[in-house]
């Protein structure tokens, strides 16, 4: 498992994350990230920084573990207390495309329960 090289760069969008993610539960947020903050914190060629997270009640659901910029960003998530409360009792798709934008997609879980 690789160092955690990218959570430095994610622990400083957290603000704005935090204030999309808010927003997100009326409609879908996007916000382009600055592409060379990611560069400088490693160089991920071909492969990109693409990657889609969907979380159900503040859990990952879909495998991140190929994408070190999804989980230092799951990472990043966690460790804020204001993010951690937002994420329950809701489902969360976070990606970023191609064109380096973020999407946060929010829908609220009414019948899930955690058996």
């Amino acid at each position: 498992m690789e160092e955690r090289k990218y959570l430095t760069t994610w622990k400083r969008y957290i603000p704005v994350i935090r204030l999309h993610l808010k927003r997100s539960l009326n409609e879908e947020q996007q916000f382009k990230l600055n592409i060379t903050d990611f560069e400088s914190a490693g160089d991920r060629g071909k492969s990109g920084y693409t990657f889609n997270i969907a979380l159900e009640n503040g859990k990952v659901t879909n495998n991140i573990s190929g994408s070190a910029v999804a989980r230092d960003l799951y990472e990043a998530l966690k460790a804020d207390e204001a993010i951690k409360a937002m994420l329950q009792n809701k489902s969360i798709k976070i990606s970023v495309g191609k064109s380096f934008m973020l999407s946060i997609k929010t829908t609220h879980i009414s019948a899930y329960k955690e058996v």
